[in-house]
């Protein structure tokens, strides 16, 4: 046991659990005000729901040894889970019950993230049914495959801090999930614009101060590879900014504050899981490369009848892919001591890195899928539209965000903007 380490990964713990809540802010500034407690609360309900499945059986299934695809349940009600370092899949410093902690924030966000495709439409109880059961069949499975001794690990798949277990992850099941919910009732007939920028911004903001918590903490330990991954994760955001910010400018003539918030998001979902294994220069080009691929996914899925709400796809899909292959290519075994990438004589990681990002995508993809139609049977997936014209705050919890001076409901006075306004006036607009 090691004090220095077991106070770092206290401070981890906090900063990643920090980071729902910064989810919220950011989701809810994107979406129309009678929706944003509903949007909100698509992150925080994670907290409850997640967090207990998680300590009753997720834990086990993603993280003892079971076999190449799934773990055990051995772990299983916390059994075995204590104050020693003794217990857990990995050789640990710190408390086994700390270990279990921080890795249930991982999930509880990761479940989260997929909101963001779906708000201002799907019913909460067929919502929350649905991350609750998908933490458990999808997500626990993939992360023992990569974290938990799993096939993909045993291919030689390295994922520093979640970019396949969590944003490829995610971002599969979000596009599963728009598609099968369909579109907004309004969606491409309104002008649908964020509705508090200052809220997005603020979300972004704490998001990258937890993530360093999310990356360095992934080190397990206060070492050199968590100084390196802090440091990774300090400058690759700041590369993907400085390139969003030249093609906003390109595109519409000016930087908006949505697209340098949602940059960020892009830097910090691609430098994940490259975090502990590339150099800092390395890192500033990673988040510089990754601006480009999902700025254009941004403006091809705003040309198109899907409607991922929030751009899930475009920020952690196709975030965490390109960042899940550059791991391939910049990984510097001097740095990491455990493998080099395609620049440093080791083309074939790329290979290896692609093959896990193929296979949490159509595992999630398609077990989200299946459960969606099974929960389709018995709750329906969709608001009505009165409650989608209403506002989902009021229809789905009685409750509003804003209310006018006079006392009036800002849910049902608030109206749309005209619709003579162009439905995506800049890729802020859709993100």
């Amino acid at each position: 046991m090691n004090q220095a380490d077991t106070a770092w990964m206290l401070i981890s713990t906090a900063l990643v659990l920090l980071m729902t809540p910064a989810l919220a802010f950011f989701y809810g500034g994107l979406v129309r005000s009678k929706n944003a407690l509903n949007t909100m609360m698509m992150s925080f309900i994670s907290l409850g729901f997640v967090g207990v499945l998680w300590a009753v059986i997720g834990y086990s299934l993603a993280l003892t040894p079971g076999n190449n695809f799934l773990g055990d349940l051995s772990l299983s009600f916390l059994n075995g889970v204590g104050l020693s370092e003794m217990g857990a899949i990995v050789p640990l410093t710190i408390p086994h019950s700390l270990y279990m902690c921080f890795q249930a924030t991982f999930c509880i966000i990761t479940a989260a993230l997929i909101s963001g495709a779906i708000v201002e439409r799907m019913r909460f109880s067929a919502y929350l049914l649905f991350i609750s059961l998908w933490s458990v069949v999808v997500y626990a499975p993939v992360a023992h495959w990569v974290w938990g001794g799993g096939w993909l690990a045993d291919m030689g798949a390295w994922d520093f801090a979640g970019g396949t277990v969590v944003h490829v992850n995610a971002g599969a099941a979000a596009l599963v999930a728009a598609l099968v919910v369909g579109k907004r009732s309004d969606y491409g007939q309104a002008s649908i614009l964020p509705h508090n920028v200052p809220f997005v911004l603020l979300g972004a903001g704490l998001l990258w101060f937890g993530w360093f918590g999310f990356n360095a903490g992934s080190a397990l330990a206060a070492s050199p590879i968590a100084a390196l991954a802090f440091t990774t994760t300090m400058l690759a955001p700041a590369g993907t900014l400085v390139v969003w910010t030249f093609l906003d400018i390109l595109r519409s003539g000016k930087p908006t504050a949505v697209g340098c918030a949602t940059a960020i998001v892009v830097g910090l979902v691609a430098v994940t899981p490259a975090a502990g294994f590339i150099s800092p220069m390395n890192a500033i080009i990673l988040g510089a490369i990754a601006a480009v691929p999902s700025y254009l996914m941004l403006i091809l899925r705003a040309k198109t009848s899907l409607d991922d709400s929030l751009d899930v796809v475009a920020a952690h899909g196709v975030g965490g892919t390109v960042g899940a292959l550059l791991t391939g290519v910049f990984a510097e075994k001097a740095l990491n001591g455990y493998f080099d990438g395609a620049l440093y004589g080791n083309p074939g990681q790329i290979l290896i890195q692609g093959t896990a990002v193929l296979a949490a995508a159509v595992y999630s993809g398609v077990v989200s899928f299946v459960l969606l139609k099974l929960i389709g049977l018995f709750i329906p997936l969709r608001a009505s539209t009165g409650d989608e014209s209403e506002g989902m705050d009021y229809s789905q919890h009685g409750e509003e965000a804003y209310l006018h001076a006079e006392g009036g409901s800002a849910a049902m006075t608030a109206t749309a903007p005209p619709t003579g306004q162009p439905v995506l006036q800049t890729v802020r607009a859709e993100v």
